[in-house]
Order: structure tokens, then C-alpha cells, then sequence
């Protein structure tokens, strides 16, 4: 016995294309399900730790470059206290040179009269 198969017919609007609505994308994530919420308060915990590790990098970059410019100025202050020093120490010796030679050795400084310029040429 064979079973004869008639042709099957379908509607106009079987075939029609209908468009479907995509899925919003949270409902599509389910992100605030009770199931997942636990997933996303950790995930939420995990992005704020990443842009606090970035903003501690940075501070600590940006405190760094001014410690290292801070430590570039104290040298040179060092060397022109140095250089200052010196100076001083140089004019404080022509004072102590004069007063030592008017007090020891009983020398004076000569009238300007008597002072003969000698000029090289």
C-alpha cells in the first residue's frame, strides 16, 4: 500500500518576511537577573579596582617627576651655596689679611698722595 502525499499548501503571510525586534541588550545579558547578580557586583567591584590601580600609577608617576625635579633644584642650590662660600670666604680673607697687617706689623695704608699708579702698556 502507498500513501500518496498531497502537496501542502501555505498561507501568503507564512511567507512574508517579518522582521524581528532584537533582543535589548541587557534583558539579552540578564545582568540584573537575581541569578547573575551576584556576577555583575563583582564584575562592577573589578572595573572600579582597575581605574584605582590606573589613577594610583599615575599620582605616583606625577609625585616621582616632581621629587626627581625637586631633587635636580636642591643640587643646584647646593653647588651656588657652594659657589656663595667661596666668595664669601674670599672677600673675608682680604679684610683679615689688612687687619693683620695694621695690627702685627704695624703697616697703614698711604695718603692718597703718595700713591703712585703704574700703568702697563
Amino acid at each position: 500500500m502507498t500513501i500518496k502525499q498531497q502537496p501542502v499548501r501555505h498561507s501568503k503571510k507564512a511567507f512574508e518576511a517579518q522582521p524581528e525586534k532584537p533582543p535589548k541588550i541587557l534583558s539579552w545579558l540578564s545582568l540584573f537577573s537575581p541569578q547573575n547578580l551576584l556576577v555583575t557586583g563583582l564584575l562592577f567591584a573589578v572595573m572600579l579596582s582597575a581605574l584605582a590601580v590606573v589613577y594610583t600609577s599615575y599620582h605616583h608617576r606625577m609625585t616621582f617627576h616632581e621629587l626627581q625635579q625637586l631633587r635636580v633644584q636642591s643640587n643646584e642650590l647646593d653647588v651656588h651655596w657652594g659657589q656663595l662660600l667661596i666668595e664669601q670666604s674670599t672677600f673675608g680673607l682680604e679684610g683679615r689679611i689688612e687687619r693683620r697687617a695694621i695690627e702685627e706689623l704695624n703697616m697703614k695704608l698711604p695718603d692718597w698722595s703718595k700713591i703712585i699708579m703704574v700703568r702697563h702698556e
